[in-house]
């Protein structure tokens, strides 16, 4: 049986966040250090991010509400709400993502109606609410009320992957299962001023966004492109458990991303990738040899930041044009966590480079420090 990924669709919030100006913004935060204001300025300009989005409507430049909760942009000054609040926007802002994604997601697969899907599978680090929002998803997109649903809560930015790894198993389980998959991230909501490392670096990266795909034994139609979803594997770093973390404050979730991240992905990113071509003797022999860019024609990489990706690139030896889709993602859209690898393969399979048979590596970062994978195969 195989099971395809298809009709990825994305959505971003209104409010575009230009990088130049959010650097500024919290480089003359009061109660910086100038240890900070020179992380501030190197970890924004070095980012390879021009554009990012957010739900927080205050951070727009004609914004002035009566009572600012995120921004006073008369003092140009970052508040400290607490968790509660950040929490509340995540409520009403991501449940419409859910939604506007998971929609969108059904109108682009043809042949697929929503009275068709019989699993949903939401995924977010960044938020809690109950009902959460797989309901409100079945729900609002007036979904069989006996739609299975599962929410991967908390998991961080890898989480994408193993959604996928899941609806496939759900589709083996069942020829006849469609799972709509949706991922939504609203990062800006933990954004604050600090004159911690980490906290600095994250500010300068995170972003909001949301994706959505279909996956199905069904048969792609007749010119409609798609993903084969072949393999999958996880790996648990043995060192960066404390580099990598997510973990709740009375302020909003805080992020611990420290700068030995590169270099752990460095020294085991192919020993993560060794499952995945075990089976195949020239994929093997390919990764083996440092060819594995010869062999495998795409790779969607999470681009959890610049020097991620030009580790990535360097260790396995990808040619610049392998890393466009997800250095193109980072510039546009930053990292929106667990949406982000979505968003690299819907731009790798609308690129005149997917070709039919085309052999895919999509890779994803997060807490453990954890390596999830998956090996795919254009559909076209």
């Amino acid at each position: 049986m195989t099971v395809a990924l298809r009709a990825i669709s994305t959505a971003v919030p209104s409010t575009v966040l230009v990088q130049e100006e959010v650097r500024d913004v919290f480089a003359e935060q009061p109660g910086l250090n100038r240890l900070a204001q020179r992380i501030v300025a190197t970890s924004f300009n070095v980012s390879g991010i021009e554009t990012r989005y957010t739900v927080l409507e205050e951070l727009s430049r004609d914004a002035h509400p009566e009572e600012p909760v995120f921004f006073d942009i008369d003092r140009r000054e970052l508040l400290l709400p607490g968790t509660k609040a950040r929490n509340e926007i995540y409520a009403e802002h991501a449940t419409r993502l859910y939604v506007d994604a998971g929609r969108a997601a059904i109108e682009a697969c043809p042949g697929v109606e929503a009275s068709d899907i019989t699993h949903v599978v939401t995924v977010s680090c960044t938020g809690f609410y109950a009902p959460g929002p797989d309901f409100m998803v079945a729900r609002e997109l007036g979904l069989d009320a006996g739609v299975e649903r599962y929410h991967l809560g908390f998991m961080g930015c890898y989480a994408s992957i193993p959604a996928l790894r899941l609806a496939r198993q759900l589709c083996e389980a069942d020829a006849a299962a469609v799972v709509l998959v949706i991922s939504v991230e609203l990062c800006t909501l933990h954004l604050r001023s600090s004159n911690d490392p980490d906290t600095i670096v994250a500010s300068s990266l995170f972003a909001d966004g949301a994706a959505a795909c279909i996956v199905t034994a069904r048969s792609p139609e007749p010119g409609e492109r798609a993903f084969d979803l072949d393999r999958f594997a996880t790996r648990i770093t043995p060192t960066g458990e404390g580099d990598m973390a997510w973990k709740i404050g009375d302020h909003g979730f805080e992020m611990v991303l420290s700068n030995a991240i590169p270099a752990i992905i460095d020294e085991h990113i192919t020993g993560a990738i060794e499952p995945l071509v075990d089976h195949d003797p020239a994929l093997a022999e390919a990764l083996a040899t440092d060819a594995a860019s010869g062999a495998i024609e795409h790779w969607a990489i999470h681009p959890g930041g610049r020097s991620i990706l030009d580790k990535v690139e360097s260790r396995l030896r990808l040619t610049e044009a392998q890393l466009v889709p997800a250095r193109e993602t980072l510039r546009d859209y930053g990292n929106m966590s667990s949406a982000t690898v979505l968003f690299v393969l819907r731009n790798i399979i609308e690129s005149d480079a997917a070709a039919d048979g085309d052999r895919v590596v999509a890779m994803a970062f997060g807490p453990g420090l954890t390596v999830e994978s998956a090996l795919m195969t254009v559909r076209a």
